[in-house]
């Protein structure tokens, strides 16, 4: 199964990046694993937060295909522990989907069109991070969730 993390724009911290990087490689040992960075929007200085989401959600939504499984990482989600997400994305891996998406929004979050477009969702918390700081701690749930399948000694219950 391919695994895609679709997101906008790139990270502004080299730290951020690195850790990034760190946990893509080691999720790449247990499924192909891809991050396709969308573009921030140019000029939204005087630009409505409404239209920002609307063509965020735009370029994203032309990047799914017909048969992808997809989910919004999103704060009104469902909230779970590692186990069960690791257990969610075991169903989900045996499912005959070509591709499991995840999806970050930018920093207003998702348009209408893509709430309308992906019913399932998952909360990383009730916290609030930033729409960057959600890409390092969820490649490591993510990797969290394969050690865990995989039965290495990454996590502590």
């Amino acid at each position: 199964m391919k695994i895609l993390l679709i997101v906008i724009g790139k990270p502004d911290r080299k730290w951020l990046e690195e850790g990034i990087g760190l946990y893509a490689e080691r999720i790449s040992h247990f499924a192909q694993f891809d991050i396709l960075v969308i573009p921030d929007q140019r000029n939204t200085r005087n630009m409505d937060t409404a239209i920002q989401k609307e063509r965020e959600g735009e370029s994203v939504l032309r990047l799914l295909q017909p048969g992808d499984d997809v989910c919004l990482l999103d704060d009104k989600g469902a909230e779970m522990t590692s186990v069960q997400m690791a257990s969610w994305l075991e169903k989900r891996m045996s499912r005959s989907s070509k591709r499991l998406v995840f999806i970050i929004g930018g920093p207003y979050g998702f348009s209408s069109q893509l709430y309308g477009r992906v019913p399932e969702r998952i909360s990383l918390s009730r916290m609030t991070f930033s729409h960057q700081m959600v890409r390092l701690i969820f490649v490591e749930q993510l990797y969290r969730a394969f050690a865990i399948i995989n039965k290495l000694p990454y996590h502590h219950e």
